[in-house]
């Protein structure tokens, strides 16, 4: 066999068994750094060379977006939140009728185990479930088994200064899912994709999207939240976005702030774009933001144009929950560091 194809002005290099690593090692790549950790099902493994953190191209997951994902994040050595991402990410297999893979019942085991081998006590862990390789062809029963793929990815935040000045956001106008897909946390993302081209072409770096009957849904990555001038904290309901599971524990968090006093309520209901403007203030949470101030919504100053204090309550509440609570936090052997 030829070790070379050659086209005109062209020189395309034959991969082969022997000669593949070479390939993969050439040089890595800038972002490469960040990627800590990977076990595929295809291997019953797990990897910290990026170079090997690959997926089959006939996994359905590449060409058709045929998979749900979760993603949770590791806190100071502990997880947050373990029980409710995985439940989320059973609810979702189960509405795209995926099956199961085999080593799903040790998913949690496998998951510290590789965190772990990251080396990193702060880092987000990437849980996928996909139909797995097969064929090119969109028809699922090709696929003979599910796949699961965790990646264990660095986890650098935001800058302190979005927090302490807030950020600005604006409505998009790309089509949102329709209720039932938008309930599933798939791997199909195009929709959050195009979301985030178009407002960075407009200079925002949040955008929002409305439901099919025109009322706040949620961001591209983020559940949004506002307060309103009655001190009423509301959340957009989860019959048509995702259900967060952050914006969950915020919605649990704000019901301590209405027994206490501090806020008159909390509740899930259809906003109107016009009645987020004039919020005394307003929101974004998800697992890697926690709570981030809006301070302007499509041009329009919320309250003061300054985080507000029942956000910065909130902020505080979460911040110590996700330090302290242990029900919440999934502690990890890192003693027994890079036994998989």
């Amino acid at each position: 066999m030829k070790e070379r194809l050659v086209f005109p002005g062209l020189k395309i290099d034959l991969v082969t068994q022997e000669n593949f690593f070479s390939f993969i090692h050439a040089g890595g790549k800038p972002w490469h750094k960040n990627y800590l950790g990977m076990y595929s099902s295809q291997w019953r493994g797990a990897t910290i060379d990026p170079a090997l953190m690959m997926i089959p191209a006939d996994d359905h997951l590449v060409h058709r977006g045929d998979g749900v994902f979760d993603v949770m994040r590791c806190i100071e050595g502990s997880i947050y939140q373990m029980d409710g991402h995985l439940a989320r990410l059973d609810r979702s297999a189960k509405a795209v009728f995926l099956p199961l893979p085999a080593e799903y019942p040790h998913l949690r085991d496998i998951i510290k185990e590789v965190t772990v081998l990251g080396g990193a006590k702060d880092c987000l862990i990437r849980v996928v479930l996909s139909r797995g390789p097969g064929s090119f062809a969109v028809n699922p029963s090709d696929c003979p088994e599910t796949q699961l793929y965790i990646n264990i990815v660095g986890f650098k935040g935001i800058p302190e200064e979005a927090y302490q000045k807030g950020v600005s956001t604006c409505t998009s106008t790309i089509p949102i899912k329709k209720a039932f897909f938008a309930t599933i946390k798939s791997c199909d993302y195009l929709p959050n994709v195009l979301m985030k081209i178009e407002a960075a072409a407009r200079g925002c770096a949040y955008p929002v999207s409305l439901d099919e009957d025109g009322f706040v849904a949620e961001g591209a990555t983020e559940n949004i939240g506002i307060v309103t001038t009655d001190e009423m904290i509301l959340f957009p309901d989860f019959q048509r976005t995702l259900a967060g599971t952050t914006a969950q524990r915020v919605y649990e968090l704000a019901e301590e702030l209405a027994a206490a006093g501090l806020i008159r309520g909390v509740a899930f209901s259809r906003i109107r774009p016009d009645e987020a403007c004039k919020a005394k203030e307003m929101f974004l949470t998800g697992t890697s933001i926690n709570i981030l101030p809006v301070v302007a919504y499509d041009g329009k100053i919320i309250g003061t144009g300054r985080p507000g204090e029942a956000v910065k309550r909130l902020s505080a509440m979460l911040s110590k929950d996700m330090a302290e609570n242990r029900e919440l936090l999934t502690e990890l052997n890192w003693d027994g560091r890079g036994k998989v």
